[in-house]
């Protein structure tokens, strides 16, 4: 909660703006410092009270930002040149803006390294909208034709990139939760957008409808393969059998280096989820590309092992 004094601040801030005497970019950054967070060290970047606790950032910097009492914060100021990138990046991809720059950068340059190379030609395409609370979305340029996993906020910067890289002709979400602005990029583009019969609510107009639990192929390489339990719609993407696109069913915990799944956010049925995750067994992949979480890399073989051995903990009742 804010004091009467940080209160007082923004109105005369505020007031100050509407007799044009400072700009808005200057109100959104004195704003944002009367609500920056105390466990900030002291320095360039801090995370004010905004923040939603997403993830985003100690994933894209974590060097840089770790979690507190629910929200993140700098734990140490970027000090390498690859730090300081990671942490610009990390602005650019926070949903709330909750990132703040004492002095400021050159934020054109940043935006052009966006989208953001994972591996092979996969990308991380960055500008997280609050709409899926955050979620990531992710870019494959493939020779058969490209394809966005889920939906970041629209931004003419990503449209731009996207088009230089060919386009967009399919667009996959894997659940109802993370779609943001798909209708807007499928528009633009043409694309089909594929979604679960169950989770069509939100995309009714959408190009492609997956119905039952069986897995389907739309083009060599890229399988759906229906994951119901985060929500009886929930489907994810395997690509080339190395990249497993997991949406809310599956990811990483950097922490307890371990996979894992939230029962506390399965908004479905738990049961019908661990069936799911029992279903992917059966596939290889390397890497898990998560919309919440953190993903991961392993060689085939370690993914193996990492991912039984979770499928045993969350098979037990009592796990939570």
């Amino acid at each position: 909660m804010k004091s009467v004094g940080s209160r007082i601040v923004i109105w005369v801030i505020l007031f100050a703006y509407q007799k044009n005497i400072i700009q808005l970019s200057l109100v959104n950054y004195l704003v944002s410092i009367t609500k920056r967070l105390p466990t900030n060290v002291v320095g360039e970047f801090f995370v004010d009270s905004s923040c939603i606790n997403c993830d985003t950032c100690r994933e894209v910097a974590p060097s840089v930002f770790e979690e507190s009492e629910g929200y993140s914060f700098v734990v140490k100021q970027p000090q390498t040149e690859f730090e300081i990138l990671q942490t610009k990046q990390a602005v650019f991809s926070c949903p709330s803006g909750s990132i703040g720059s004492v002095n400021g950068f050159d934020r054109a340059e940043i935006r052009e390294t966006f989208p953001l190379k994972i591996s092979d030609n996969v990308y991380y395409n960055g500008f997280n909208s609050p709409n899926s609370f955050g979620a990531k979305s992710y870019f494959i340029d493939d020779k058969n034709g490209n394809w966005m996993i889920d939906s970041p906020k629209y931004s003419k910067l990503l449209v731009n990139k996207f088009e230089e890289l060919g386009g967009l002709d399919y667009i996959f979400l894997t659940h109802r939760d993370d779609v943001a602005h798909a209708d807007k990029f499928a528009y633009k583009f043409g694309a089909k957008r594929i979604i679960h019969y169950f989770d069509r609510s939100v995309q009714r107009d959408a190009e492609i409808i997956i119905k039952g639990i069986d897995p389907v192929e739309i083009e060599p390489g890229f399988t759906i393969i229906p994951t119901p339990g985060h929500t009886k719609g929930h489907c994810v993407l395997l690509y080339n059998n190395k990249f497993l696109f997991t949406g809310d069913h599956l990811y990483w915990r950097s922490d307890i280096k371990s996979l894992r799944a939230t029962r506390n956010y399965c908004w479905w049925n738990w049961e019908e989820q661990v069936k799911s995750m029992e279903r992917l067994k059966q596939y290889k992949f390397s890497w898990i590309l998560p919309g919440h979480g953190h993903r991961k890399y392993f060689e085939e073989n370690d993914m193996k092992i990492h991912f039984n051995k979770f499928y045993k903990k969350m098979s037990d009742p009592n796990y939570w």
